[in-house]
């Protein structure tokens, strides 16, 4: 167990409320009160994000300053692992965020190590000695299953992503078959806490953007009215249209 020193404000219920929103996550276990996570916890409790400025910025925004009100303390978590983070986004393509739960579970108790009452996620040298059909028997599809595994092929060094601009980094992922828009702008905001991340093409943003604000159009160009603070926008949107909808 660890004792963290989070930077406050800091609500642990509303910060760890995704967790627990789409059933067990086996990776990332919360059991009666307390989180369960193998490594990474600092980032999981999303220290890295700046909210107090956030806090600041948002007053100009009715809709912000009431979310961030009713949602003081809340700090997206971030998947501190860069493979985890993409393989979890593989998971979650086209699928609702309930099956690709289930899906990541029953990668975690396969391949993953137990420690207590949570897992490590899969490691990328474990998941190398895989075959597609053990990916596909936990539920993956064969085309997924096939991108999880070149993904563990892939040159591209993960961890040095975290030195590149936002451009390059997304020019760097999208160059990996399975990995779109989409997942690269995610990458940016759940594991690299890039302020400026806004996943377009995200179904349950762009219902939470078109809820909290009936005038959005375009959500590519709506998300500039947010900038510097696109990142932290989207989490408390989407966390928003949970537990404070309209």
């Amino acid at each position: 167990m660890a004792l963290l020193a989070v930077p406050q404000p800091f609500d642990f219920e509303l910060t760890t409320e995704r967790f627990r929103s789409f059933g067990r996550d086996l990776a990332n276990l919360s059991v009666d009160g307390a989180l369960h996570r193998v490594v990474g916890a600092r980032k999981l409790v999303g220290a890295e994000f700046d909210l107090d400025g956030f806090y600041r910025w948002s007053r100009g925004d009715p809709v912000l300053k009431r979310l961030t009100k009713t949602l003081a303390g809340f700090r997206p978590s971030l998947a501190p692992d860069p493979f985890e983070t993409l393989v979890t986004s593989i998971t979650a393509q086209q699928v609702s965020l309930f099956a690709a739960f289930a899906i990541r579970n029953r990668l975690i108790e396969r391949f993953g190590r137990r420690v207590g009452s949570a897992y490590s996620f899969p490691t990328r040298e474990r998941l190398a000695r895989a075959r597609e059909e053990e990916l596909v028997a936990v539920g993956f599809s064969r085309r997924k299953a096939e991108y999880v595994l070149g993904l563990v092929r892939e040159p591209v060094d993960l961890h040095e992503l975290a030195s590149l601009p936002d451009e390059e980094v997304k020019r760097r992922l999208v160059s990996i078959r399975g990995i779109g828009e989409w997942t690269a702008e995610w990458f940016l905001a759940r594991h690299l806490a890039r302020p400026r991340a806004w996943p377009v093409g995200d179904v349950a943003l762009d219902k939470a953007v078109r809820a909290f604000y009936p005038e959005a159009e375009d959500i590519r160009a709506f998300g500039r009215r947010f900038d510097p603070f696109q990142n932290l926008t989207a989490h408390y949107l989407l966390t928003g249209a949970r537990v404070a909808p309209p």
